[in-house]
């Protein structure tokens, strides 16, 4: 395998809408979901996630791609054990892992 195929772990947002059975509190108007998914790049992680989403019964509308660990920490962001051992596992699992959903209210 080609260095330029390995696989890698993805920070991403993910803005959700309602669609029955999502799970969504009710009230709320959608979510964002913070996603560590693994892909070689950041396109594949990107289409993994919406892919798997759908199938888990939400309707995903947009994605924002915050990059790769090494790029996030290159930005000063800062991360802690927590996350770090949600991306390996990530990565480890070849997976979408769903950290953090915040609902919106309308």
């Amino acid at each position: 395998m080609s260095k330029d195929r390995q696989q890698k772990v993805y920070t991403l947002v993910v803005e959700i809408g309602r669609k029955a059975g999502d799970g969504l509190p009710e009230g709320a108007s959608g979510a964002a979901l913070v996603v560590y998914a693994s892909g070689v790049d950041e396109a594949e992680a990107v289409r993994e996630t919406v892919a798997i989403l759908k199938q888990a019964d939400t309707a995903p509308l947009d994605v924002t791609g915050y990059g790769t660990l090494e790029e996030r920490e290159a930005e000063g962001h800062e991360i802690d054990a927590e996350e770090r051992a949600l991306m390996m596992r990530a990565l480890e699992e070849n997976a979408v892992i769903v950290a953090q959903v915040t609902p919106f209210d309308d």
